[in-house]
């Protein structure tokens, strides 16, 4: 009897065991997890945990491959939405940029020294115009023809109330006629005015240059003296011939004050001084005295070719950022471009026989007096700038 009993209790064991293997995969792992007991509730939490990622790994290739179509179709419709007028309006603003920096030139700042403005910040802005003036005209120079320094004196003269031009187109005959002091000195005055009228002033010149011929035969041996206060004693030659003089033919610093340099170092308000020889003063005094021969040439160089008296070409002056006065004249660029006179306007300038370095930097020669003077170059046109005034035109502005 007891034999059967443990055979039926086998067999009851094994039932499970074999429902276990049929059934499911979770089901056996359950059946053997619920043999142990209490780790039956926590094979179930693995199993239910090892289910999650299952779940997890499902949900994340689902939404992979759903998202995947929706975003790229997404991006493709806006895409050129606004790519369409993103081009557009870049394209409209260009135009308004371009149309601005165009005008900006016109629309310079004048550079008003303050009222109280110190000697050194006054000696700074002088020299820094000054600097600026040499890279516009780095062949500045005397713009009376000359071979020696008794030409040169002689061509001073004559150019009081007249132009550079008409005196170098007149002093060839003179010259050529008169080559020494000796020779002016014993020359008939009558002869003389005939060759002189063209400059205007012709008799009172006449007696200038006969007179100075005569005192440079007589006191100084027939040579032009090196020193100031010797070529002020000649006759018609007074501070301002004295220094072109000195610093042309001698080398020695001088500063030029005529009507051009008088003008433009008042409008830059580098002095208020009206006196030639005051201004001389306090223009010396801001610049060394290595520097006032060529200071000189830059000033004139301005003010017969940009500077005017009478209609300043603001719109065309390369300084005028640096310019206290700027505005007096014309500025809007392309009418400022028509009034500026020699090389800077394509015209002659006032020597025939110019420095090479003038000629290299665009400069014209002046023809010789009767000849027809050449146009200027037809709007656009390559050239330089300067109007030299036409034979029997009266004359300016000492040139």
């Amino acid at each position: 009897m007891a034999t059967p009993k443990k055979v039926a209790a086998p067999k009851k064991a094994v039932a499970p065991k074999r429902a276990a293997k049929t059934s499911a995969p979770p089901k056996a792992v359950a059946g053997k997890t619920s043999a142990s007991g209490t780790p039956a509730k926590a094979t179930a939490k693995k199993t239910s945990a090892s289910s999650a990622p299952t779940k997890a790994a499902v949900r994340k290739s689902t939404p992979a491959k759903k998202p995947t179509p929706a975003k790229k179709a997404a991006p493709a419709a806006v895409t050129p939405a606004k790519a369409t007028p993103a081009k557009p309006a870049p394209a409209k603003a260009a135009p308004a940029k371009a149309a601005a920096t165009k005008t900006t030139p016109t629309k310079v700042t004048p550079a008003k020294p303050p009222r109280n403005e110190s000697h050194t910040a006054l000696v700074r802005r002088a020299r820094r115009i000054n600097r600026e003036l040499g890279e516009v005209y780095p062949y500045a120079h005397p713009e009376l023809d000359f071979e020696n320094p008794f030409q040169l004196v002689v061509a001073t003269v004559l150019s009081a109330q007249t132009t550079d031009l008409r005196v170098n187109q007149t002093t060839p005959a003179l010259f050529g006629k008169y080559p020494t002091p000796e020779d002016l000195a014993a020359a008939n005055p009558e002869d003389v005015e005939e060759i002189l009228r063209p400059t205007g002033f012709f008799r009172a010149k006449t007696k200038s240059v006969i007179g100075l011929s005569k005192a440079l035969r007589d006191d100084f041996g027939g040579e032009v003296p090196g020193r100031l206060e010797d070529l002020v004693k000649l006759p018609g030659v007074g501070r301002k011939t004295a220094f072109v003089v000195l610093g042309n033919a001698f080398g020695r610093p001088g500063i030029t004050v005529d009507t051009h340099f008088q003008r433009l170092v008042r409008r830059w308000q580098w002095t208020d001084q009206t006196e030639p020889d005051k201004i001389e003063a306090a223009i010396g005094g801001l610049f060394p005295k290595s520097e006032w021969t060529m200071l000189s040439h830059h000033v004139i160089f301005h003010g017969r070719r940009i500077c005017h008296a009478r209609k300043p070409a603001c719109g065309a002056c390369p300084i005028a950022p640096l310019c206290p006065a700027y505005g007096e004249g014309e500025t809007d660029p392309e009418k400022a471009q028509k009034l500026l006179k020699y090389e800077k306007g394509g015209f002659p300038g006032q020597r025939l026989n110019p420095p090479q370095s003038y000629l290299d930097a665009g400069g014209i020669a002046a023809p010789p007096l009767g000849a027809t003077i050449p146009s200027a170059p037809a709007p656009g046109a390559p050239a330089p700038v300067s109007a030299a005034p036409a034979p029997g035109s009266p004359a300016r502005e000492g040139g």
